[in-house]
């Protein structure tokens, strides 16, 4: 028997709810896949948005530095 056969006790014509077309009636469909978003574990890290307070005070601070090094260069000359 080749593997491409159908199985010697159903052929299509003896297949439940298939009709004679040959096609698979609309309520016999399988319903739609879900999404995929609903896939895989859930999520339980959710990180701040935006900076952290010390980098931004870091930041801030070399700023000022920087300004006030230009303001007293500025005055010497």
């Amino acid at each position: 028997m080749n593997q491409h056969d159908p199985a010697p006790d159903q052929g299509p014509d003896r297949s439940p709810g298939l009709p004679q077309s040959g096609g698979v009636p609309p309520e016999e469909t399988p319903p739609a896949e879900g999404s995929t978003l609903d896939a895989g574990p859930e999520e339980t890290y959710n990180p701040t948005k935006g900076w952290a307070k010390g980098p931004t005070v870091l930041i801030l601070v070399l700023v000022l530095l920087f300004v006030a090094f230009c303001v007293a260069f500025a005055a010497t000359v």
